[in-house]
Protein backbone atom coordinates (compact mmCIF):
# COMPACT_ATOMS: atom_id res chain seq x y z
CA UNK A 1 0.00 0.00 0.00
CA UNK A 2 0.97 3.63 -0.53
CA UNK A 3 -0.20 6.08 2.14
CA UNK A 4 -1.05 9.37 0.44
CA UNK A 5 -2.29 12.48 2.25
CA UNK A 6 -3.40 16.02 1.48
CA UNK A 7 -3.66 18.97 3.90
CA UNK A 8 -4.10 22.73 3.72
CA UNK A 9 -1.86 24.22 6.46
CA UNK A 10 -3.49 27.72 6.52
CA UNK A 11 -0.05 29.34 6.19
CA UNK A 12 0.46 32.19 8.72
CA UNK A 13 -3.20 32.85 9.45
CA UNK A 14 -4.90 32.86 12.82
CA UNK A 15 -2.83 31.77 15.81
CA UNK A 16 -0.12 30.53 13.45
CA UNK A 17 2.70 30.49 16.01
CA UNK A 18 0.72 28.22 18.32
CA UNK A 19 -0.31 26.01 15.42
CA UNK A 20 3.18 25.09 14.20
CA UNK A 21 3.93 22.39 16.80
CA UNK A 22 0.47 20.89 16.21
CA UNK A 23 1.05 20.76 12.45
CA UNK A 24 4.35 18.94 12.67
CA UNK A 25 3.30 16.65 15.50
CA UNK A 26 0.31 15.61 13.39
CA UNK A 27 2.43 15.05 10.27
CA UNK A 28 5.02 13.06 12.23
CA UNK A 29 2.32 10.74 13.62
CA UNK A 30 0.59 10.34 10.26
CA UNK A 31 3.13 7.99 8.72
CA UNK A 32 2.32 9.10 5.18
CA UNK A 33 4.57 8.09 2.30
CA UNK A 34 3.52 11.09 0.21
CA UNK A 35 1.87 14.30 1.40
CA UNK A 36 0.47 17.09 -0.76
CA UNK A 37 0.36 20.34 1.21
CA UNK A 38 -1.25 23.66 0.37
CA UNK A 39 -0.84 27.11 1.93
CA UNK A 40 2.63 26.12 3.06
CA UNK A 41 4.72 28.91 4.60
CA UNK A 42 8.09 29.25 2.87
CA UNK A 43 9.50 32.17 4.87
CA UNK A 44 8.72 32.63 8.57
CA UNK A 45 8.20 29.86 9.53
CA UNK A 46 9.89 27.80 6.81
CA UNK A 47 7.66 24.74 6.63
CA UNK A 48 9.70 23.25 3.78
CA UNK A 49 12.90 23.24 5.84
CA UNK A 50 11.02 21.61 8.71
CA UNK A 51 9.63 18.92 6.44
CA UNK A 52 13.13 18.12 5.22
CA UNK A 53 15.12 18.53 8.43
CA UNK A 54 12.68 17.44 11.13
CA UNK A 55 10.57 14.82 9.32
CA UNK A 56 13.10 13.58 6.78
CA UNK A 57 10.95 14.15 3.70
CA UNK A 58 12.16 14.98 0.22
CA UNK A 59 10.21 18.02 -0.93
CA UNK A 60 9.22 19.75 -4.17
CA UNK A 61 7.78 23.28 -4.02
CA UNK A 62 5.74 25.61 -6.22
CA UNK A 63 6.15 28.40 -6.94
CA UNK A 64 9.94 28.29 -6.67
CA UNK A 65 11.92 30.97 -4.80
CA UNK A 66 12.37 33.07 -7.93
CA UNK A 67 8.60 33.44 -8.37
CA UNK A 68 7.49 33.29 -4.72
CA UNK A 69 5.82 36.65 -4.00
CA UNK A 70 3.88 35.89 -0.84
CA UNK A 71 5.82 33.16 0.96
CA UNK A 72 3.03 30.64 0.37
CA UNK A 73 3.32 27.48 -1.71
CA UNK A 74 2.15 24.02 -2.67
CA UNK A 75 4.46 21.19 -1.59
CA UNK A 76 4.83 17.51 -2.39
CA UNK A 77 6.67 15.75 0.45
CA UNK A 78 7.88 12.21 -0.18
CA UNK A 79 9.54 9.50 1.90
CA UNK A 80 11.20 8.37 -1.32
CA UNK A 81 13.60 10.27 -3.60
CA UNK A 82 12.15 12.82 -6.00
CA UNK A 83 13.79 12.23 -9.39
CA UNK A 84 12.49 15.44 -10.95
CA UNK A 85 9.77 17.98 -10.39
CA UNK A 86 8.24 21.09 -11.93
CA UNK A 87 5.24 23.36 -11.80
CA UNK A 88 3.01 25.55 -13.92
CA UNK A 89 0.80 28.55 -13.27
CA UNK A 90 -2.92 27.98 -13.63
CA UNK A 91 -5.51 30.24 -15.22
CA UNK A 92 -6.69 32.76 -12.61
CA UNK A 93 -8.67 35.10 -14.86
CA UNK A 94 -7.85 38.75 -14.28
CA UNK A 95 -6.08 38.16 -10.95
CA UNK A 96 -2.27 38.17 -10.51
CA UNK A 97 -0.82 34.69 -11.19
CA UNK A 98 -0.59 32.69 -7.98
CA UNK A 99 -2.38 29.36 -8.42
CA UNK A 100 -0.13 26.50 -9.50
CA UNK A 101 -0.03 22.79 -10.19
CA UNK A 102 3.09 21.08 -8.85
CA UNK A 103 4.29 17.71 -10.10
CA UNK A 104 6.92 15.29 -8.80
CA UNK A 105 8.43 12.17 -10.37
CA UNK A 106 9.11 9.90 -7.39
CA UNK A 107 11.25 6.77 -7.23
CA UNK A 108 9.18 4.46 -5.00
CA UNK A 109 9.65 0.78 -4.06
CA UNK A 110 6.62 -0.05 -6.24
CA UNK A 111 8.10 1.79 -9.21
CA UNK A 112 8.08 5.34 -10.48
CA UNK A 113 5.18 7.54 -9.40
CA UNK A 114 3.84 10.76 -10.89
CA UNK A 115 2.20 12.92 -8.22
CA UNK A 116 0.37 16.23 -8.73
CA UNK A 117 -0.59 18.74 -6.04
CA UNK A 118 -2.73 21.82 -6.49
CA UNK A 119 -4.89 24.42 -4.74
CA UNK A 120 -7.66 25.70 -6.97
CA UNK A 121 -9.30 29.12 -6.85
CA UNK A 122 -11.87 29.67 -4.15
CA UNK A 123 -15.15 31.55 -4.38
CA UNK A 124 -18.62 30.03 -4.58
CA UNK A 125 -19.10 31.53 -8.05
CA UNK A 126 -15.81 30.30 -9.53
CA UNK A 127 -16.92 26.91 -10.84
CA UNK A 128 -16.13 27.86 -14.44
CA UNK A 129 -12.64 29.02 -13.46
CA UNK A 130 -11.95 25.84 -11.50
CA UNK A 131 -13.05 23.82 -14.51
CA UNK A 132 -10.52 25.66 -16.67
CA UNK A 133 -7.84 25.00 -14.06
CA UNK A 134 -8.67 21.30 -13.88
CA UNK A 135 -8.63 21.08 -17.68
CA UNK A 136 -5.06 22.44 -17.61
CA UNK A 137 -4.09 19.95 -14.91
CA UNK A 138 -5.60 16.98 -16.73
CA UNK A 139 -3.88 17.97 -19.96
CA UNK A 140 -0.54 18.08 -18.10
CA UNK A 141 -1.15 14.69 -16.47
CA UNK A 142 -2.08 13.02 -19.75
CA UNK A 143 0.94 14.55 -21.50
CA UNK A 144 3.29 13.16 -18.84
CA UNK A 145 1.78 9.79 -18.02
CA UNK A 146 3.28 6.54 -19.17
CA UNK A 147 1.56 3.46 -20.52
CA UNK A 148 -1.83 2.90 -18.88
CA UNK A 149 -1.12 -0.76 -18.28
CA UNK A 150 2.51 -0.67 -17.17
CA UNK A 151 2.86 2.51 -15.13
CA UNK A 152 1.39 3.28 -11.72
CA UNK A 153 -1.62 5.56 -12.22
CA UNK A 154 -1.00 9.28 -11.64
CA UNK A 155 -1.98 10.60 -8.21
CA UNK A 156 -3.73 13.96 -7.84
CA UNK A 157 -3.98 15.55 -4.39
CA UNK A 158 -5.04 18.95 -3.19
CA UNK A 159 -7.52 21.50 -1.93
CA UNK A 160 -9.82 21.76 -4.94
CA UNK A 161 -12.20 24.26 -3.30
CA UNK A 162 -15.14 22.36 -4.77
CA UNK A 163 -17.63 19.87 -3.36
CA UNK A 164 -18.05 16.40 -4.89
CA UNK A 165 -21.42 17.34 -6.45
CA UNK A 166 -19.97 20.34 -8.31
CA UNK A 167 -19.57 20.37 -12.09
CA UNK A 168 -15.78 20.61 -11.73
CA UNK A 169 -15.47 17.46 -9.60
CA UNK A 170 -18.13 15.54 -11.53
CA UNK A 171 -16.14 16.07 -14.73
CA UNK A 172 -12.94 15.00 -12.99
CA UNK A 173 -14.45 11.77 -11.65
CA UNK A 174 -16.32 10.65 -14.77
CA UNK A 175 -19.79 11.74 -13.68
CA UNK A 176 -19.71 14.46 -16.33
CA UNK A 177 -17.83 15.04 -19.59
CA UNK A 178 -14.11 14.33 -19.08
CA UNK A 179 -11.69 17.23 -19.37
CA UNK A 180 -9.42 15.08 -21.55
CA UNK A 181 -10.43 11.97 -23.47
CA UNK A 182 -9.71 8.71 -21.65
CA UNK A 183 -8.70 10.30 -18.39
CA UNK A 184 -10.70 10.65 -15.19
CA UNK A 185 -9.89 10.01 -11.54
CA UNK A 186 -11.13 7.93 -8.64
CA UNK A 187 -11.97 9.93 -5.51
CA UNK A 188 -10.61 7.87 -2.60
CA UNK A 189 -13.12 9.25 -0.09
CA UNK A 190 -16.09 8.50 -2.32
CA UNK A 191 -14.89 4.88 -2.54
CA UNK A 192 -13.66 4.20 0.98
CA UNK A 193 -14.50 7.08 3.32
CA UNK A 194 -17.32 7.02 5.87
CA UNK A 195 -19.90 9.78 5.98
CA UNK A 196 -19.76 13.22 4.38
CA UNK A 197 -16.08 13.65 5.30
CA UNK A 198 -16.21 17.45 5.54
CA UNK A 199 -12.73 18.92 5.56
CA UNK A 200 -13.98 22.49 6.03
CA UNK A 201 -16.31 22.14 8.98
CA UNK A 202 -18.07 24.22 11.60
CA UNK A 203 -16.75 21.69 14.12
CA UNK A 204 -13.35 23.28 13.55
CA UNK A 205 -12.88 26.24 15.94
CA UNK A 206 -11.33 28.34 13.14
CA UNK A 207 -14.39 28.04 10.89
CA UNK A 208 -16.47 30.84 12.40
CA UNK A 209 -19.55 32.38 10.78
CA UNK A 210 -18.78 30.63 7.49
CA UNK A 211 -21.35 31.11 4.74
CA UNK A 212 -20.91 27.47 3.68
CA UNK A 213 -19.30 25.06 6.12
CA UNK A 214 -19.55 21.25 6.12
CA UNK A 215 -17.89 20.96 2.73
CA UNK A 216 -15.51 18.26 1.47
CA UNK A 217 -12.92 20.28 -0.43
CA UNK A 218 -9.73 18.21 -0.06
CA UNK A 219 -9.05 15.13 -2.17
CA UNK A 220 -6.77 12.17 -2.80
CA UNK A 221 -7.38 10.83 -6.33
CA UNK A 222 -5.88 8.16 -8.55
CA UNK A 223 -6.03 8.19 -12.33
CA UNK A 224 -8.07 5.98 -14.64
CA UNK A 225 -7.70 4.01 -16.86
CA UNK A 226 -5.37 1.90 -14.77
CA UNK A 227 -4.26 -1.69 -14.44
CA UNK A 228 -6.07 -3.08 -11.40
CA UNK A 229 -5.48 -3.16 -8.51
CA UNK A 230 -2.84 -0.42 -8.86
CA UNK A 231 -4.15 2.84 -7.47
CA UNK A 232 -7.41 1.39 -6.15
CA UNK A 233 -8.39 3.11 -2.86
CA UNK A 234 -8.25 0.75 0.10
CA UNK A 235 -9.04 3.19 2.91
CA UNK A 236 -9.68 6.90 3.48
CA UNK A 237 -9.74 8.87 6.72
CA UNK A 238 -9.60 12.45 7.92
CA UNK A 239 -6.88 13.74 10.24
CA UNK A 240 -6.01 16.95 12.06
CA UNK A 241 -9.37 16.89 13.83
CA UNK A 242 -8.22 16.40 17.40
CA UNK A 243 -6.33 19.23 19.16
CA UNK A 244 -2.65 18.75 19.95
CA UNK A 245 -1.94 20.16 23.42
CA UNK A 246 -5.18 22.08 23.14
CA UNK A 247 -4.49 23.49 19.66
CA UNK A 248 -6.20 22.48 16.40
CA UNK A 249 -3.54 22.57 13.68
CA UNK A 250 -5.38 24.14 10.71
CA UNK A 251 -8.72 25.47 9.50
CA UNK A 252 -8.90 22.44 7.16
CA UNK A 253 -8.92 18.81 8.17
CA UNK A 254 -6.63 16.59 6.10
CA UNK A 255 -7.36 13.39 4.20
CA UNK A 256 -5.14 10.31 4.10
CA UNK A 257 -5.82 7.35 1.83
CA UNK A 258 -4.18 4.00 1.21
CA UNK A 259 -3.80 3.08 -2.44
CA UNK A 260 -3.22 -0.47 -3.62
CA UNK A 261 0.04 -1.39 -5.32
Amino acid sequence: MIRVATWNLWCRHGNWQERQPAIFSTLAALGADIVGLQEVSTKDPDHVAQLRNELGYHAAVSPDKKHDRWGIANVIASRWPIISHGWEYLDVGDMPPHRTVLWAHISAPVGDLMVYCTHLSHGFDNSALRQRQLAEICELIVAQRGDDNDSYPPILIGDLNAVPESDEIRRLTGLGPAYVARFVTTDAWAQRGEGVGATYSSNNPYVLNSAWPERRLDYVMSGWPRSRPKGNPVSAERFGIEPVNGVVASDHYGVIAELAT
